[in-house]
């Protein structure tokens, strides 16, 4: 079986740390390219934590620097959830992995899917600065290119504005253009993370995965999306699931805009589940998952890292 070509760009962040595991792991998938950006903490955090976690992953994908900023607002983050390093609750050996910093991250998804034998798979799970500069750089690349698939937006109310989810919110603009390119888009939306919860008892399975499971399941203890005893959310393990297992979701084809001018509702994603907007589809959302299935899935892929 050939593996699926892929790009991550990434926050690391808690919940990006299990996805970048779930898909450096897989035996469909080959992660040619990750790139660190701004997000969930600042990039010079993102970049640490990604040498920091391939170096216990033991694997060597090609690393390149994100942006550090949104195209163009100011920087926000989510340190309230992740803590002040975005992994906080782990004590992580010293890294020896290093990040490409000699050219831009869009440049290198160019050469990655110009290089690629088959069409690639771009997987965005913080904000989509990146890929949007890619897409505007590269228009020469979409037909090589076999869709996109985001963690981001929310069928309902956000989870940083009133209307907007965080990894919308850091860059509406970059959203939105990614959103307008017609190259084919799948999307884990916030809600559906909130459905794939980490139960306790999974937690303690996790513990027992070898090296990997007992890091995932300190960084648990400190994670604030959700509760350590409740349930907490895996929101970006679903992109990865996306791609992996799609049978466990619940999938509509329907229009997603993302609103940029608004005072008060900057990055929040019109999910047109009803066709208010008359509009041609754009995307494929995942408006469920089932939590038995995830569960199960996510148990025997962590476990794959022992």
């Amino acid at each position: 079986m050939n593996k699926k070509s892929v790009i991550i760009s990434t926050d690391p962040g808690i919940d990006d740390a299990v996805a970048i595991a779930l898909a450096l792991f897989s035996e469909q998938l080959e992660v040619k390219l990750i790139c660190p950006i701004f997000g969930n903490v600042s990039l010079e955090n993102t970049k640490l934590n990604t040498e920091k976690l391939l170096t216990l992953y033991k694997k060597s994908p090609r690393i390149v620097l994100g942006s550090h900023k949104p195209l163009l607002r100011k920087s926000i983050n989510a340190s309230n959830v992740h803590g002040k390093s975005g992994m906080d609750g782990y004590s992580f050996t010293a890294s020896n992995i290093l990040v490409d910093e000699t050219i831009t991250a869009a440049a290198a998804m160019h050469e990655v899917v110009n290089q690629s034998d088959d069409k690639t798979t771009i997987i965005g799970i913080g904000p989509l600065t990146d890929i949007a500069l890619y897409i505007h750089l590269y228009p020469q690349d979409f037909k090589k290119i076999e869709k996109i698939v985001v963690m981001g937006g929310s069928l309902g109310r956000g989870n940083y504005g009133v209307l907007s989810e965080f990894n919308f919110a850091a860059d509406p603009e970059a959203a939105k253009i990614v959103f307008d390119s017609g190259i084919p888009i799948q999307v884990a939306p916030m809600e559906v993370g909130r459905q794939a919860k980490v139960m306790p008892e999974v937690s303690e399975k996790i513990k027992k995965l070898g090296a990997i499971g007992d890091m995932f399941y300190q960084l648990f203890s400190k994670y604030r999306g959700g509760s350590f005893a409740t349930g907490l959310s895996m929101y970006d393990a679903l992109a990865i699931g996306l791609v992996l297992n799609p049978t466990m979701f619940d999938i509509v084809s329907t229009r997603v805009e993302i609103e940029t001018t608004g005072l008060l509702t900057a990055g929040a994603s019109l999910i047109d589940l009803k066709g208010y907007l008359d509009l041609p589809a754009n995307a494929e959302v995942a408006v469920s998952v089932d939590p038995k299935q995830f569960e199960e899935w996510f148990i025997e892929a962590i476990a794959k890292t022992i």
